[in-house]
């Protein structure tokens, strides 16, 4: 088969062209953004065996002229900008990225003939405070958490209503989007653009809702790259760790390996599911617990540390997925757990 794949140089590309390499023929397409790859960016030696294009998805006439050459039957489009916090102060960039660059990979897929299948790398943002529960259990949308409650020291998610709610895995059958930050709003249209452009067509679009990914090739230099990374770099400075709000932030961790797998079997599979997959862990995780966990890990005191009450605009308390609907349709769970996977994680030496 033939492979493109926006992005693919990238932390979750370079695994995922590790695993379709070795029998289809893929093409990545990929700017390798400094802020990702560093100011001396090159191809990783993992990209070996696979056609590598420089370029950027925000140049319609370059993607798809890439189309033109590489006659993708199966597209991953994996290329986005991807900080929360950024995109609250660059919103024009993350829309040119994230909106247009999308609506230029739909051109080019109209434009070349043969394109069955195309894959988007979403993203858990979408959900906003995602699932919640309210005293009698019943499933609440919460609104976006207000400045002012945080400010107080409130962090519970609250109904529109101003009922205290119980956040609860989420999945993406039974709990509507919501997205409270500007990278969020552009991950949803580019789930809108694509089933949107495509309907009625032949070609079938797949959506996989990411949840915090981690692991051995993440930048540590990127400051809006994952809170693993960032407090990896900090300990190796010597710094005291910044926990959040009360700490108890929570998140769900997924290996890089895992994830990659993921995609790799919702690409190449007999049928594309039609409903949204959440792909994660599964598994809650305090940012407090997870900081200390790294503080051992690094052979530092876990008390390292200091719960500030600070909050950011645009962050969800609780975020973790339910991945039964993954696990229904594909022979896949993740593999990796948060201990093993952060230890692997130490002992790649950076780039």
């Amino acid at each position: 088969m033939r492979i493109f794949i926006t992005g693919g140089a990238g932390f979750i590309g370079r695994r995922l062209c590790t695993l379709l390499k070795v029998e289809h023929e893929v093409t990545v397409y990929d700017n390798f953004l400094s802020q990702v790859h560093g100011a001396d960016a090159a191809p990783s030696p993992m990209l070996e065996g696979v056609r590598v294009i420089r370029a950027d998805v925000r140049d319609a006439a370059a993607l798809t002229l890439a189309f033109r050459e590489a006659r993708p039957e199966l597209v991953y489009h994996l290329a986005s900008e991807t900080g929360t916090g950024q995109s609250y102060d660059e919103p024009t960039r993350y829309n040119m990225v994230n909106i247009m660059g999308t609506s230029h990979l739909i051109d080019a897929v109209r434009a070349q003939a043969g394109v069955g299948r195309v894959l988007v790398a979403g993203s858990r943002s979408v959900y906003g405070e995602g699932a919640c529960v309210d005293a009698r259990g019943d499933h609440v949308l919460a609104r976006a958490r207000a400045a002012a409650d945080m400010a107080k020291g409130i962090f519970t998610p609250r109904s529109v209503t101003g009922e205290l709610l119980t956040p609860v895995a989420t999945r993406a059958a039974i709990c509507p989007a919501s997205p409270a930050s500007i990278y969020a709003s552009t991950k949803l249209l580019q789930e809108y653009l694509l089933t949107q452009a495509f309907w009625g067509t032949d070609v079938e679009v797949g959506i996989m809702r990411l949840q915090n990914v981690y692991g051995p090739g993440q930048s540590l230099s990127n400051p809006y790259t994952g809170v693993i990374s960032i407090f990896r770099k900090q300990i190796e400075e010597g710094l005291t760790l910044n926990i959040y709000e009360d700490g108890a932030i929570v998140r769900d961790f997924v290996y890089v390996d895992d994830v990659a797998r993921a995609f790799a079997l919702i690409g190449l599979a007999q049928k594309c599911p039609r409903e949204v997959l959440d792909v994660g862990s599964g598994e809650p995780t305090q940012i407090i617990d997870m900081a200390r966990m790294l503080l051992v890990m690094m052979g530092r005191p876990k008390d390292k540390l200091r719960v500030t009450g600070q909050f950011r605009a645009g962050d969800v308390r609780y975020a973790v997925a339910n991945i039964s609907d993954t696990i229904r349709h594909f022979d896949w769970r993740p593999q990796v757990t948060l201990e093993a996977g952060m230890s692997m994680f130490m002992e790649w030496p950076g780039e």
